[in-house]
Order: structure tokens, then sequence, then C-alpha cells
């Protein structure tokens, strides 16, 4: 597997295999919300990492030798990878649904994650020494305001357990954002595959130690454990390497706009196949995030720069 996110000139376009990518990632609550439901969420996130790392156990060899060629800054923001934007931040996707199992809203857990890249954006002012362009609040508002309608039925009358979904959703989002940055941190040291690799490796000690402390049951049950199987390798590893295939004969721009097939499966799922619905508010809150975030994407794109930030001189 040779992963590298930039277009290559002279290859046809792949942005197809990109939107399949992040379709796959919309069929993740069809697959979590059984498991969140029958499992406790600490035993469900280790055993997507642990068959994970099983499966990539022939590239974990070049990963940790790319790990031990690091400085002690990237070694750091490596674990910190795998620890909390992979392993906590899954654990708390997945509570996030074993929740919302009791509201009967599975969308919103799914498409609050569309919020990553304004979280990135910023946490790269201070992980990585850059400064806003003006204008970025013109979209970065409308996304939370969107988030704040698509969150609750209900906006003006928020009720408890709709709260503790959104901050759930919130907060893996915001770890998932800190993932983007920490791995754009690493990236000259590190490349995508041992990357990927890593994230995983460091994330299953993460997992366990979650396990532990939460007193979560560390077997499944083998009636879990094909719904598991699945749940790790198609919204999981199978749709991280397709988007990375994608991605290396996809301009950014039409890249970002396939993306878009991630919120509309997850709300076709919601919808057809998990009883979920929503609101009319929350429909405009689901339209104004989805188009926010991807105006913010598509403006960076043009713009050649990335998480929406110029560059400041670092001697």
């Amino acid at each position: 597997m040779n992963w590298r996110s930039t277009c290559q000139p002279g290859t046809s376009d792949r942005a197809w295999l990109v939107a399949v990518a992040a379709a796959l990632w919309g069929l993740d609550g069809l697959l979590r919300k059984p498991l969140a439901t029958a499992l406790a969420p600490a035993t469900v996130v280790l055993w997507e990492h642990l068959i994970v790392v099983v499966l990539v156990l022939p590239w974990i060899a070049s990963a940790v030798r790319a790990f031990l060629r690091c400085g002690v800054r990237d070694r750091l923001a490596i674990i910190v990878i795998g620890a909390g934007c992979s392993a906590t931040a899954t654990a708390l996707f997945t509570e996030a649904f074993s929740v919302s199992a009791r509201t009967g809203d599975f969308i919103t857990p799914l498409v609050l994650q569309k919020l990553q890249p304004v979280f990135a954006v910023v946490l790269a002012i201070g992980l990585l020494r850059e400064r806003l362009r003006p204008g970025f609040g013109m979209y970065a508002v409308p996304a939370l305001v969107g988030s704040w309608l698509l969150s609750f039925a209900d906006p003006l009358h928020v009720q408890l357990q709709a709260v503790q979904v959104a901050l759930l959703a919130v907060g893996a989002a915001f770890l998932w954002g800190a993932g983007t940055v920490l791995g754009r941190l690493v990236s000259p040291s590190v490349g995508p595959r041992d990357l990927t690799v890593l994230r995983y490796v460091w994330g299953l000690p993460a997992a366990l130690l979650i396990v532990w402390k939460l007193h979560a049951p560390l077997a499944p049950g083998w009636s879990n454990l094909t719904g598991l199987v699945l749940l790790a390798t198609i919204p999981g590893l199978l749709a991280l390497v397709l988007y990375y295939v994608g991605l290396r004969s996809t301009a950014a721009s039409r890249a970002t706009f396939a993306e878009l097939a991630f919120p509309a499966t997850a709300a076709i799922i919601g919808i057809g196949f998990l009883h979920g619905s929503l609101t009319a508010s929350q429909w405009v809150g689901f339209v104004i995030v989805v188009v926010a975030v991807t105006a913010l994407s598509r403006r960076e794109h043009a713009k050649r720069s990335v998480l929406a930030l110029d560059p400041v001189a670092v001697p």
C-alpha cells in the first residue's frame, strides 16, 4: 500500500472512489447502532482496533521503524493520535450512539462530524503557529449555528439527553480534528501508510485502558463478532484505503464535493434503516452545516492552502 494524498498528473480522475469511501463512512451508523446497544462502547472500540491491527500486521514492522526514527515531539504526537484521536474519539462517538438509542436520533452524531475542519483550523493556530485568513468566520459561525439547530429537535427547549449526544459527538469531532492537525505536524517524518498503522497500534493499548477504567467486558460474544469485523473493515480500514487511493488522482476541489456522500448516506441510513427522523429546524441545520463546511473546504483548496490558515514564517 503506497498511500499518497496528492493528485498525480496524467492519471484518470477518481473522485468516484472518494465518494465511495465517504459513502462507506456513512454506513458506520448502520453497523455501529446494534453494537452500541448490545455492547459497552469501550468493548466496541477495543475490538475495532484489535481487528484492524491484525489486518495490518504485515506493515507494523515498517511503521515501528518509522516511529523510532522520529524525534520526541513527533513520537508524542503519534501516540496522541492513536490514544486520543483514535481510541478516545471513537469511544465518545460510540457512546453518542448508545445515548441516541434512547432518543431515536442517529443522524445528528454522524453529521456533527462535519465540524472536524472547523476544529482543525482552531487547533492549528496554536500547534502549527499559523494564523487565520480574513473571512474564516463567514464559514465557521454558520457551521456552529447549523450544528445547534441540528443537535436539538427544538432549539429553544433543549433536553438533557440531546445535550449529552451533541457533546459526545462534538468531542469526537474535536479529537478527530486534532488528529488532522497532528497528522500534518508529523507528515514530514512519517508517511500516510505508516501513520495509519501506528494510529491503530497505539490506539489498541489505549482502548484496553479505557475498557479497564470503565470495567467494560473484554469479550464481545460470538453473536457480535460479525458486526465488529464489518465495522472495523468497511467504514474503517477499507474506506480509508479507498479514500487515499482516490485522492492520489483527484483534485482536492472535486474530492470535497465527493465527500458529501458521507452526510447524504448518513441521513438516508438514519431515516430509512434506523428509523430516525429530523424536525424542520434540524433539516435546516443539516443543510447549513454541510454547505458551510463544504464551502470552507472548497475555498481553501482553491487558494492552495490547508486548514484555512496563512503560514507564519518560522525560523
